[in-house]
């Protein structure tokens, strides 16, 4: 089937999407109160993140050339225009949802965010001796000549923008200034001296405001707007083909505070007076400027005081331990016996951990082998990997210094691992490496026997409390021998001479295994047989995937897709799609795991993998989706998929019109996935 003229959504206009998903926890009042206001940090910390990289990406197709332009699907100009025109509303509502909803139930629990207007003698007081005693050498006052003296704004750095008049002439022209908001060195939200039973805090904003007189003497403080301004965060090094990658990083990485402007956020109380000045001082266009409310960098709501308010969180979920790899003295010779699957972050991530712990005390371990994508600044795993180099095991590590803002962080690793006789290899020009798989090679009676880990998931101590994720450990030479291969690949970079005929790996058979998966659903639809495809993916974007999605749908197949976030094709297109249906669920843990599922005839083919099905996975990264061969294994997958097939209360609807109503379905009975997968494993563990 030909791409041209089908329905497709643009990839950053569904992002958006899902990003408003965030934004409905925040103000779900079921949600506990702390829950929302973390919703509300995930929510700005994701469009900040989306305006460096991806807003940075579609504005700079606006300079090229025109040959160019016509190869591009879309217009890039109205994109932009849609994309303001999205977030400008969102962001009325995120501000509807913090002045009418958080702040009053912050009030009603006794804790009190209060303004430089609310504040007490005795407040007052502490306030100007903080600002003095802490703020005073980071606020960088400047005031603002036209053409003449304007500050560098540091990337997402807070500000005041002043409107000020001298004292002298008090009927003279507005002046300009800007003053740091220093969020980067001192808490955002500020504990005052309060009264019995109550919470009394202050944003560091709103001490700044009340210091300012202090710092223009001679002029009248008229009135204050907090702005930021983002900076293109790309590094444009994912298509080099060619130089010292690892030299270009650096390079770039230091740039990339000082990228040109990719949003200017600004208080939409601010004169269009002072905005004209500001854009004309920083040299900003219209599609640069994007309005919010009083307050930004809203992700320092992370950090907000909670006074041990635990009941206003979430009801805890004790970690599960899987004890056959976790509290049993044959760690090995447990893996040996049979697969072993788990579901992170419901149970520990303590086995992974002790894969490698194990693997570097037990004597019978020659080789360990890993690839790293994102790493803990304190990793067990790590630690693990330099005393199995130190206790005499060849331990390889390969590790993607692309992955994006982890860049400086895996070259550190990499540098402290190589230090201490590790083998690491870097990133391929042109290819980021994505597989989540390790391998140790242990000696034994019959000769050596291959251990494997592989995942949907990073080997990330911290990511695995909060992002959902599946794990499996296996002896089967079906995927052992074939993992031993992609490290051979990575270690060498030699095409294996042997094909994969169980993983399905980019670059070698992910693309075409996928597409002949479908197609053998498409030919049991047309024989009259049972058809049906479950995917489970973070991102559905690929065209040509969709487009078989599409014939496959025509030809009759079933197809469910539960997908996280960005979901470029279209269901229940009658004629085209109407055989498709699509939820998204956001709910308290991260849903990360990329599930692949054919009926297959009754023989169903079950992949987990770390490859959603976008352009950049498929066509440009090194990616593993492995089989599941297990009875047992396949059955728990099945399980939790129909639990999120169920859900009924965290999942959306999704649709053309990114409508994101939540799903109804009827029932008497209210089916949270998340909260129903971790009770049916600690069934089985009890």
């Amino acid at each position: 089937m030909e791409n041209e003229n089908l329905p497709y959504i643009h990839r950053d206009i569904s992002w958006l999407s899902f990003n408003y998903r965030v934004l409905q926890e925040a103000k779900d009042p079921t949600v506990p109160l702390f829950e929302r206001l973390k919703f509300m940090a995930i929510y700005s910390n994701n469009i900040g993140e989306f305006f460096r990289v991806r807003m940075a990406s579609v504005r700079n197709v606006l300079r090229v050339g025109k040959k160019t332009k016509r190869q591009i699907d879309y217009d890039p100009k109205n994109v932009i225009k849609e994309i303001l025109r999205i977030t400008n509303e969102h962001q009325v509502e995120f501000s509807h949802i913090f002045e009418n909803q958080i702040i009053p139930e912050l009030r009603n629990h006794g804790i009190f965010l209060l303004k430089r207007l609310d504040l007490n003698t005795e407040q007052r007081e502490f306030v100007e001796n903080y600002f003095d005693d802490h703020m005073l050498p980071y606020v960088q006052p400047v005031l603002l000549v036209k053409h003449k003296i304007r500050p560098f704004l540091i990337n997402a750095a807070l500000y005041l923008a002043v409107l000020l008049r001298d004292k002298e002439d008090p009927k003279g022209e507005n002046k300009f200034a800007v003053v740091k908001i220093p969020s980067d060195h001192l808490p955002r939200f500020i504990k005052l001296p309060s009264a019995a039973g109550q919470h009394d805090i202050i944003m560091l904003d709103d001490i700044v405001r009340h210091s300012l007189e202090a710092m223009f003497p001679g002029y009248d403080i008229r009135n204050t707007f907090s702005v930021k301004l983002t900076r293109d965060a790309e590094l444009y090094i994912d298509d080099e083909f060619s130089g010292e990658l690892i030299s270009k990083i650096k390079k770039s990485l230091i740039k990339r505070h000082v990228g040109p402007a990719t949003r200017f956020v600004y208080d939409r109380e601010m004169p269009e007076e002072f905005l004209e000045f500001l854009r004309d001082s920083f040299n900003l266009g219209k599609y640069d400027l994007l309005v919010e409310g009083r307050y930004h960098n809203n992700f320092d709501f992370f950090k907000f005081p909670t006074f041990g308010m635990d009941h206003l969180k979430n009801n805890p979920l004790p970690l599960l331990s899987y004890v056959p790899l976790e509290k049993s003295s044959g760690y090995f010779e447990n893996i040996k016996k049979k697969d072993h699957f788990l579901n992170f972050p419901f149970h520990s991530y303590e086995s992974v951990i002790r894969f490698f712990e194990k693997a570097a005390s037990d004597p019978n371990v020659t080789h360990i082998k890993i690839v790293q994508y994102r790493v803990a600044k304190k990793s067990r795993i790590m630690d693990a990997l330099k005393k199995a180099v130190l206790a005499g095991k060849q331990v390889f590590v390969f590790i993607e210094v692309k992955a994006r803002f982890d860049e400086e962080a895996n070259l550190d690793w990499g540098e402290k691992l190589e230090k201490i006789g590790i083998k690491v290899h870097y990133s391929f020009p042109g290819v980021k490496v994505h597989s989540k798989i390790a391998l140790v090679r242990r000696e034994e009676k019959n000769g050596p026997t291959f251990y494997s880990y592989l995942s949907t998931g990073n080997f990330h101590e911290d990511t695995a409390k909060i992002y959902s994720d599946f794990g499996l450990f296996t002896v089967d030479k079906r995927i052992t021998n074939e993992v031993a291969r992609v490290f051979n690949y990575l270690e060498t970079v030699k095409v294996p001479a042997q094909e994969f005929s169980h993983l399905l790996v980019g670059q070698f058979n992910l693309r075409r295994s996928l597409v002949e998966l479908i197609d053998q659903e498409i030919e049991n639809a047309k024989a009259k047989k049972k058809a049906k495809i479950i995917l489970k993916l973070n991102s559905l974007q690929d065209q040509e995937m969709i487009s078989k999605l599409y014939e496959a749908s025509q030809a009759g197949v079933k197809i469910q897709l539960i997908v996280r976030g960005i979901m470029c094709l279209v269901p229940g297109i009658k004629n085209l799609s109407d055989n498709i249906e699509a939820i998204s669920i956001v709910d308290r843990y991260l849903e990360h795991a990329r599930v692949f599922i054919f009926h297959n005839d009754g023989n169903e083919k079950i992949y987990l993998s770390s490859a959603d099905w976008m352009v950049r996975n498929l066509s440009h990264r090194i990616e593993t989706a492995f089989p599941i061969f297990d009875a047992s294994i396949k059955q728990q997958i099945k399980d939790v998929i129909k639990l999120q097939l169920q859900d009924n209360v965290k999942a959306r609807i999704l649709d053309k019109e990114h409508n994101n109503f939540y799903k109804k379905d009827g029932s008497d009975l209210a089916i949270q996935s998340q909260i129903e997968t971790y009770y049916y494993f600690k069934r089985k563990e009890d």
